[in-house]
């Protein structure tokens, strides 16, 4: 029992809100790029990958482990985030701390995601039993480059302020 919950029904939870934090979280990403704001996604994409990190350390084996160390640099991610986007509102530097922030909290929820397929789906368990196998390997290489080609598009495209301001110009026409 893990908080009251069946430990199978709490890691279906935690599996359930890991994916709400995937799917929000590439939607943010998205927006970043096109320079939007968005706000509903941003606050549903870091409240559900916090309780992400949050509810891996009571999900047994217990220990300082790899994926608890992963739900530990989430967490210092994700209060850079909210640092960032709340108190700072995205001002100078806080942008790309944002940005980046956010980037590097989705890929590390989409890393642990790949960890896991690997292991449940017995499809890709066969390709990669150890999860040092090439086809573990490139697919991490692969998510790897995606997000560090993400994130360097997100910090270059994403001035709301800038976006913002236009747009109220445009109005005021």
């Amino acid at each position: 029992m893990i908080l009251g919950m069946s430990t199978p029904t709490f890691t279906l939870m935690h599996v359930v809100v890991s994916l709400i934090g995937i799917f929000s979280g590439g939607i943010v990403v998205i927006n970043m790029l096109r320079s939007r704001r968005s706000e509903g996604w941003t606050a549903l994409f870091l409240a559900s990958t916090i309780l992400t990190s949050v509810t891996g350390f009571p999900i047994p084996p217990f220990g300082f482990d790899p994926p608890r160390a992963v739900g530990v640099i989430s967490l210092i991610l994700l209060a850079a985030a909210l640092f960032a986007r709340y108190r700072e509102h995205l001002a100078g530097t806080w942008r790309w701390i944002y940005v980046v922030s956010v980037t590097a909290a989705l890929y590390l929820n989409v890393f642990v995601g790949v960890v896991q397929a690997f292991q449940k789906l017995a499809f890709l368990e066969r390709l990669a039993p150890t999860q040092s196998e090439p086809p573990f390997l490139v697919a991490q290489l692969v998510v790897v480059a995606i997000f560090i080609l993400l994130g360097f598009s997100a910090v270059r495209r994403f001035h709301p302020e800038t976006t913002h301001r236009t747009q109220s110009v445009e109005v005021a026409r």
